[in-house]
């Protein structure tokens, strides 16, 4: 029975749920009722979500990272031209060294910061307009890695998942990384020059952390972090050259991606220290990078273009963002705001793919480099080095 209209309802008590809809302007914001001056503002209003009936059409993402000023005030990184080691060659078996804000800050001041970072903004400008059906020159390095590639996949077929009754974490993962640690090594001795032989001490561990972690059973944004150090590494060694940076993009991390979503959904690997909706997706970061270069200028999508499915259907397989959205779309269920709202947030209130890519550039300059979570697993040695 409804209360008489000059009464006021009782309080909610703090632990009760707020209401899922804000009172009409010129209503009471205890009872409803009508009241001649406006009400004041609900002081849980900006820790509350709006209803989805109440929602803008084009409103704000609702979780934006805190630092986001400080995203958009960081200059965007630049492309810098990988330096290449000379003998005599001093190959070291990794460490760890970030262990605190004050070890980050040393990395972030590094040269070494600088050249890698520089390095995967050279990745993203290499593919800037191209599809990744486009030609693009292919070096006996590119070819070797994305047969390596390939031969991952087969892996996973010959080691099927069990049964399990747990959402993550299925155990036949661990076998998949035993035989990595097996046979890695032999796999990447068949590419690399004599004089490079000795430097898999160092540049094997990169290798074998860029699968996820096979105790943890779980992948995230620092596994796919070292496997651009890897690619690094080899280009710092003069394997990889600058010419063979499209072909990096598109053939190698292309692949690379098609063999972390099987190895994702198969072993239902989990999301290692997932932002969940305030981040990009739950793992991945560099290819929204390289899937919005590509994007820089076309003629007829712009980053509104990912809440149409025709055009993800049609496109997904030739543009790595687009690809990207519909992974998400299929993975996560609900509306799209609520899952992913950062991603939702650029699709509406950023006007064009090169401010996008910049955006992400500095996000992941500052949310993946510069976080001491993420980076406290990430190695230093010889050729990425720990500078005092």
């Amino acid at each position: 029975m409804e209360p008489p209209k000059h009464q006021h309802t009782p309080e909610k008590s703090p632990s009760e749920p707020p209401s899922s809809a804000y009172p009409p302007s010129g209503c009471c914001t205890k009872c409803g009722g009508p009241t001649i001056s406006e009400p004041p503002p609900l002081a849980s209003l900006p820790e509350m979500s709006p209803p989805p009936n109440y929602r803008p059409i084009r409103a704000p993402a609702i979780n934006l990272p805190h630092n986001s000023q400080a995203i958009i005030l960081t200059p965007v990184p630049h492309a810098e031209q990988v330096p290449v080691v000379s003998p005599p060659y001093q190959f070291e078996c990794p460490v760890k060294r970030i262990h605190s804000p004050d070890d980050i800050r040393r990395f972030q001041e590094s040269a070494s910061f600088k050249n890698f970072l520089g390095f995967v903004v050279s990745l993203s400008e290499s593919i800037a307009g191209h599809k990744i059906s486009d030609p693009c020159h292919v070096s006996p390095t590119v070819a070797a890695i994305v047969s390596i590639l390939e031969t991952l996949l087969q892996w996973i077929d010959e080691i099927p998942p069990v049964q399990m009754s747990s959402r993550y974490g299925n155990i036949s993962f661990r076998s998949w990384h035993e035989r990595l640690a097996e046979r890695g090594e032999s796999l990447i001795l068949e590419f690399l020059p004599d004089e490079f032989k000795g430097s898999t001490i160092e540049i094997v561990p990169y290798f074998f952390d860029s699968f996820g972690n096979g105790s943890r059973i779980d992948y995230g944004t620092g596994h796919e972090t070292n496997f651009a150090a890897w690619l690094y590494c080899l280009a710092r060694m003069g394997i990889i050259k600058e010419e063979d940076y499209h072909g990096v993009v598109a053939r190698v991390f292309v692949k690379y991606l098609e063999l972390m979503r099987k190895l994702q959904m198969v072993y239902c690997l989990e999301p290692a220290g997932s932002h969940g909706v305030w981040g990009l997706d739950d793992y991945h970061f560099l290819p929204f990078i390289f899937g919005s270069s590509q994007l820089i200028d076309h003629k007829y999508m712009k980053p509104k273009s990912i809440h149409n499915d025709d055009i993800l259907e049609n496109f997904s397989s030739e543009y790595m963002y687009l690809s990207c959205i519909a992974y998400v779309k299929k993975v996560k269920k609900g509306l799209f705001f609520e899952h992913s709202p950062l991603l939702d947030d650029i699709s509406g209130t950023v006007a064009d793919w090169k401010k996008v890519n910049s955006g992400l550039l500095k996000m992941y300059k500052m949310e993946v480099l510069e976080k001491v979570p993420i980076m406290q697993h990430f190695l230093f040695g010889w050729l990425i080095k720990w500078e005092e």
